[in-house]
């Protein structure tokens, strides 16, 4: 079966299982970089998707609801994958969005989660690096 027959199924099944916001930040956010990522770097280094979360929703430190681009929940590890443009994230960003996004990643590991970030570039230009480093850390 083709990538893009899995990444059809498995979406679906994340969108029946949303609703509410958590439903509308599936499909605003899971946009080209996402699906890109899971092309050229998830999918070639593990071949599936299962275990893998896209639009993640999590309680955020201020009683709030926050997403992450991924989520992989298996066998006890809780991993958050985060894909960054360099124009959103580091460009066009103010000096608040880049404080809030410091303490927000460092929130994430106080609460358990191992944390992975890729640049887009890295994952359109350079996908065998991503995929390794992927592997490397589930071992």
């Amino acid at each position: 079966m083709s990538f893009h027959a899995i990444h059809e199924r498995w979406l679906g099944v994340h969108l029946t299982e949303r609703e509410g916001e958590s439903k509308r930040r599936l499909l605003q956010g899971h946009g080209h970089a996402e699906k890109l990522f899971l092309e050229a770097v998830w999918f070639p280094a593990f071949f599936e998707l299962e275990g893998l979360a896209p639009e993640y929703e999590i309680a955020d430190f201020r009683d709030g609801i926050r997403f992450l681009d991924f989520a992989y929940i298996k066998n006890g590890l809780r991993l958050a994958i985060e894909i960054d443009g360099y124009r959103s994230h580091a460009a066009e960003t103010s000096r608040w969005q880049f404080s809030d996004s410091l303490m927000r990643q460092n929130h994430l590991i106080l609460d358990g989660w191992k944390l992975l970030r890729f640049s887009y570039d890295d994952i359109k230009e350079k996908p065998r690096m991503c995929q390794q480093l992927l592997q490397q850390f589930m071992g």
